[in-house]
């Protein structure tokens, strides 16, 4: 299928008015300023004395670089096409060159324009997630460790940097939980959407009767917070206990008490650490990880100060199954929400999950989801 020179003149010219439309939504002349600004910034010698603040700017100006980047080539794509259809001539091969070119861009300016809409007051953030192990044994502990990979699978090929911040090992095998920093630009804001319980069917390799098996894992997404978003925790609100880190033995154990835990009182919320070699440091981590998810808290429970949570919605991160994984009696991901679906089991594990994602923001766009 080809579109014939009319039509595809008249596609066209809908896609310039889309492209319009998105360079006055954004204000190009506005993000053009800000970046100018952070530039002259950046040249400063003591930009970096503030290596957190640097860091935050820097991000900044490459999430608007990337942007203004991505308007000049849809730009350049568009003049292309425009080209090849004054020279087509109702020539039926270049037809269908510029038909083939019609939906490269359509579907760029569709993922671009999801992408605008990730405007929450965190979406630009790096993510935080936590993956806790639900009902089914060592076939859960397996599956939480088959997602953890699923995600720094998929943050390998956004070219996105990954973090393990603590990991608990299982009894046979897989993991009973895990904490990771995703680093990118709205890393939070794609993420997001994977909060919830995620349910795994399959032949249970760890059953000798060959059973069916179904088994669940949670998945927590938090925004790492900037240094204009602290939170200002009050100290008699926190029971901090230490303990030693765990491991496989050998040179690396460490032999005294450098993990830390952290209980925040109000809430019951508790967080720990142990992956860095000092105690401070892993104070540090958790008392971050804690931030995040009083800030997360507060947002889904509508608060207006951390002090006026209470225990009773600690469990609310767990939500309601989202997304099932079966392997038997066929093959199938299904999101719940969204009702997207492929039979791709294993792409979805090694890191495929854009189709979900996409769809859920599609449908935050149109109103049909409620967070």
């Amino acid at each position: 299928m080809y579109l014939k020179l009319a039509e595809a003149l008249q596609k066209i010219n809908e896609q310039e008015e889309k492209i319009n439309s998105i360079k006055e939504s954004l204000d190009v002349p506005r993000l053009t300023l800000r970046l100018s600004e952070l530039n002259m910034k950046m040249s400063e010698p003591t930009f970096w004395d503030d290596p957190e603040s640097a860091r935050e700017l820097s991000q900044e100006a490459a999430g608007l670089e990337d942007r203004l980047k991505n308007l000049r080539t849809f730009e350049e794509q568009l003049s292309d096409i425009q080209v090849l259809a004054e020279l087509s001539e109702d020539d039926e091969d270049t037809e269908k060159q510029i038909y083939k070119d019609y939906l490269a861009l359509d579907e760029a300016l569709d993922q671009y324009l999801l992408q605008l809409h990730l405007d929450g007051p965190y979406d630009a953030n790096n993510a935080i997630l936590n993956l806790h192990v639900g009902v089914g044994g060592t076939d859960a502990q397996d599956f939480t460790q088959m997602l953890m990979r699923m995600y720094l699978r998929w943050a390998e090929k956004k070219g996105f940097k990954t973090e393990l911040l603590n990991q608990l090992d299982g009894e046979e095998a897989g993991i009973r939980e895990a904490v990771i920093k995703i680093t990118g630009e709205y890393a939070y804001g794609y993420l997001r959407s994977e909060k919830g319980i995620h349910r795994l069917v399959r032949i249970s390799p760890f059953n000798t009767n060959g059973k069916r098996q179904t088994s669940f894992a949670s998945v927590e997404v938090l925004p790492e917070l900037k240094q204009n978003q602290d939170v200002q925790i009050n100290p008699d609100d926190l029971k901090i206990d230490t303990y030693r880190s765990g491991g496989a033995g050998g040179q690396h154990v460490n032999k005294t008490e450098s993990a830390v835990r952290i209980t925040h009182l109000p809430t019951g919320i508790i967080v720990q650490c142990q992956n860095e070699r000092s105690q401070h440091n892993n104070r540090e981590v958790a008392m971050d990880l804690l931030k995040s998810k009083l800030v997360e808290l507060k947002e889904r429970a509508h608060m207006e100060k951390i002090e006026e949570l209470t225990g009773e919605q600690k469990d609310m991160s767990w939500g309601s199954q989202i997304r099932s994984y079966v392997f038997n009696p066929y093959q199938m991901v299904k999101d719940h929400r969204t009702l997207a679906e492929t039979t791709d089991v294993y792409g979805v594990l090694d890191g495929n999950i854009d189709l979900f994602i996409n769809a859920y923001l599609q449908a935050r766009v149109q109103g049909d989801l409620q967070e």
